[in-house]
């Protein structure tokens, strides 16, 4: 997958100008709290409807911003337990493609649906200075869905009774400390985690489902505090 190989790659890259400096210690509790964006890089099969198959139409799923959060214990100076939270992300869900098909149910928005991602990862940490920690991380993800609802106008095209199904996948990330004093820190990641669900349906009083690989890329900036 493309996005290991770019995590190799900036593994030997980070690696190759490691020093001996070290700025967390075996022991350290760090807390991180800041603006976390959830970007979808998502690809959607066709819906398929009983009785009519496949009817042409897909899915699409929008970004959404939230108060991120999470918190790393170190196991040494360079190894790190990491466990991501955040407040509930809300995500639009978009009809598409709907002029392949003859139902006239029309593109554009279709429902929309609240989801957390708790991710555990280790990390580990190149400390090229007593400030600056870059770190790479691999983990592995959950994720739930909930408060999946269908707008009034689509419950008036007979849309009812959504359910998307949780996702369990892997994470990869590539992050940075960058310490200010003994106790506070910036900190700034980019992580792809892999998140597919299914979309469960009834349209035109007939069972639906079309499955969506939302796969996001995720973004934070954090303020971060050691004990």
């Amino acid at each position: 997958m493309k996005v290991f190989k770019i995590v190799l790659s900036s593994l030997a890259l980070t690696a190759s100008i490691v020093s001996t400096a070290h700025a967390h210690d075996a022991g350290d509790i760090i807390l991180r709290a800041g603006l976390t964006t959830v970007a979808p890089d998502e690809s959607s099969s066709n819906v398929t409807v009983q009785s009519a198959g496949n009817v042409g139409m897909g899915a699409s799923v929008n970004s959404n911003t939230q108060l991120g959060l999470n918190v790393v214990y170190m196991l040494s100076s360079n190894l790190g337990l990491e466990l991501l939270a955040a407040s509930p992300f809300t995500h639009d869900i978009t009809l598409i493609n709907t002029l392949d098909n003859e139902l006239g149910l029309g593109d554009g928005k279709l429902a929309e649906s609240k989801q957390l991602p708790p991710t555990l990862s280790m990390l580990y940490y190149f400390p090229v200075s007593e400030t600056i920690q870059p770190y790479l991380g691999v983990g592995l993800n959950y994720t739930v869905f909930f408060d999946e609802q269908f707008l009034g106008s689509r419950e008036a095209q007979s849309f009812s009774n959504l359910s998307l199904d949780e996702s369990f996948g892997i994470a990869a990330q590539i992050g940075m400390d960058y310490t200010l004093d003994e106790h506070w820190l910036i900190n700034a990641s980019v992580r792809y985690i892999d998140i597919d669900t299914k979309a469960k349906f009834d349209v035109l009083d007939l069972p639906a489902q079309v499955s969506v690989d939302i796969d996001p890329w995720v973004y934070s900036i954090m303020v971060g505090y050691t004990f």
